[in-house]
């Protein structure tokens, strides 16, 4: 519980700060992210992200999100607060998900990675 708070003061204080993310960086931060998932309109392991900034929660088509996953789903929109937050820490957030990566510790990565995604979401 202790590491949830640590990585929301941190999203947080990112945010607070105007710690803006920068794509290209983002690019290079997603590599941990390619062995699982895409921005290309296609699921592997995961669920592919193209087009995640304001989509649903556990909402793409053809791919079998966990019970855990569409129940924390359920009303939610991939925003960029909620993405930062998952990122800090997604297990903890989804507590059952089927995602074993453990989460982004800097705030910079996070912020990166999400103006990647928003970058690779707007050229859908």
């Amino acid at each position: 519980m202790k590491s949830i708070a640590l990585s929301a003061f941190f999203v947080l204080a990112a945010a607070s700060s105007g710690v803006a993310g920068d794509a290209d960086a983002g690019k290079a931060v997603f590599r941990k992210c390619v062995a699982c998932h895409t921005t290309d309109p296609v699921n592997r392991v995961g669920p592919s992200l193209a087009g995640i900034v304001g989509r649903p929660v556990a909402s793409f088509p053809d791919y079998s999100y966990s019970s855990a996953m569409v129940a924390f789903g359920k009303g939610k929109v991939w925003d960029e607060a909620l993405i930062a937050d998952y990122l800090a820490a997604p297990r903890a957030m989804v507590p059952g998900t089927a995602m074993a990566f453990a989460g982004l510790k800097k705030p910079q990565d996070i912020a990166d990675i999400i103006a990647f995604l928003k970058g690779a979401s707007a050229a859908q």
